[in-house]
């Protein structure tokens, strides 16, 4: 686990819980004034992610989804089941993946996941919100229809699940992916926000929007 919450000062604490056999960035993220919380993507290893909750002594409240692969909902099910609380996301154009689950699942050897659908789809220009912090939902397809992006303007800050990623972007090799509307996405709904921005992905380490828009060979034309 890597515990992102060492600022005393900040607004929000993280801790990023790598699950499944693909290491997807799982993320427990919450609000410092009030110990709400959420968690982002939670792809398997419930009990890896539990363990985090019962680390940071926080009281999680949703469950938010960026997109629907296996990698990053596998445990979505059961720890709605064991928390108690709704399900957030991602855009109903993921539907197709939600209704898969087990089957995605057989693919790759995870056992014990379900198919779900969530509480509430999510929409271009939506808000969700954690203790009082705010992030608005931008609707990012190309590496799946229905991925979505958390963005809190005041702390500068994004959850962008597999869109973007530090020197690379998603796939869009797999059903309903597309290079050009992934690109498409990055370009018109990322950058625009402003190059301070830093954020967390789907795998690997997080990075800025103005680190990738210098960098990212996908971006500047070098890939």
């Amino acid at each position: 686990m890597n515990d992102t919450s060492d600022n005393a000062d900040a607004k929000a604490g993280a801790i990023i819980v790598p699950v499944s056999p693909f290491q997807q960035n799982c993320t427990l993220l919450w609000c410092n004034a009030t110990r709400r919380a959420v968690v982002v993507d939670p792809g398997g290893d419930v009990p890896q992610i539990q363990a985090a909750i019962k680390q940071a002594d926080v009281t999680v409240e949703q469950i938010w989804i960026t997109h629907g692969h296996i990698d990053h909902v596998g445990g979505a099910a059961q720890l709605r089941d064991e928390l108690k609380v709704p399900i957030e996301g991602p855009h109903l154009a993921d539907k197709y993946l939600l209704d898969h689950v087990v089957e995605s699942g057989a693919n790759y050897g995870m056992v014990g996941v379900r198919n779900f659908a969530p509480d509430r789809w999510l929409n271009e220009g939506d808000q969700v919100k954690v203790g009082e912090l705010a992030f608005d939902v931008f609707h990012c397809p190309g590496h799946s229809p229905g991925s979505v992006v958390f963005f809190n303007n005041e702390m500068r800050f994004a959850l962008v699940g597999d869109v973007l990623f530090n020197g690379s972007v998603g796939r869009t090799d797999l059903p309903g992916g597309d290079h050009a509307t992934l690109i498409n996405s990055i370009t018109n709904k990322l950058l625009p926000l402003g190059d301070d921005v830093g954020f967390i992905c789907g795998h690997g380490p997080g990075s800025s929007i103005g680190h990738e828009r210098k960098t990212n060979p996908f971006l500047n034309g070098m890939a």
